[in-house]
C-alpha cells in the first residue's frame, strides 16, 4: 500500500492515517473527536427508512504546531459530506454562522478603552445549540462502526 502525505505529512484520508507513521496520534484524535460527539449526544443509531438516504463523511486531519514547527496537536475531525445533499429532498436551506471583522473591531476597542485582557481560546468542538426541523441521517464513520449496529445509520 503505497502513503501519499500532504506536503505537511497530513494524510488525505482515513487509510493513509492508519498506515502512516503517526497512526497512534491520529487515532487518538479521532478517539477524542467521537468522544466528544457521544458526550454532547450529536447522533443516534437508528436504521434507515426505504425513501431516505445516509450522507457520507470523512475525516479530515490538521497537525498544530508551535512556532518552531513541532507538532504540538493532532486534530482529527468528521465532516459530512453535504455537496451531495439535494435541495428539497435532503434539507430546504443552509446558514453558516462568521462573525463579522467589524464586530470583532468593535469588541477589540471597547476591551482597550476599558482595558480588559484579552484571551485567546482553542475550542475543542463546538455545537451550536439548533433544533432541526429535518431529519438527517449520515453513514458511521470510518473506524469506528458500532458492531452491534453495522447497519445503522
Amino acid at each position: 500500500m503505497e502513503i501519499m502525505l500532504l506536503d505537511n505529512g497530513e494524510p488525505s484520508n482515513y487509510e493513509e492515517a492508519m498506515a502512516g507513521p503517526d497512526s497512534n496520534e491520529w487515532l487518538e484524535a479521532m478517539k477524542s473527536e467521537i468522544g466528544s460527539m457521544y458526550e454532547n449526544k450529536v447522533w443516534t443509531l437508528v436504521d434507515l427508512l426505504d425513501d431516505r438516504r445516509a450522507i457520507e463523511n470523512k475525516w479530515i486531519f490538521k497537525k498544530k504546531t508551535d512556532a518552531n514547527d513541532n507538532v504540538t496537536v493532532y486534530k482529527a475531525r468528521l465532516v459530512a459530506k453535504g455537496f451531495r445533499q439535494i435541495q428539497g429532498v435532503d434539507y430546504e436551506e443552509t446558514f453558516s454562522p462568521v462573525v463579522k471583522l467589524k464586530s470583532v473591531r468593535i469588541m477589540l476597542a471597547i476591551a482597550t478603552f476599558y482595558d480588559y485582557e484579552i484571551w485567546q481560546m482553542d475550542v475543542k468542538t463546538a455545537f451550536l445549540n439548533g433544533n432541526l426541523k429535518e431529519e438527517l441521517y449520515m453513514m458511521q464513520p470510518e473506524g469506528f462502526v458500532d458492531p452491534k449496529g453495522a447497519n445503522k445509520v
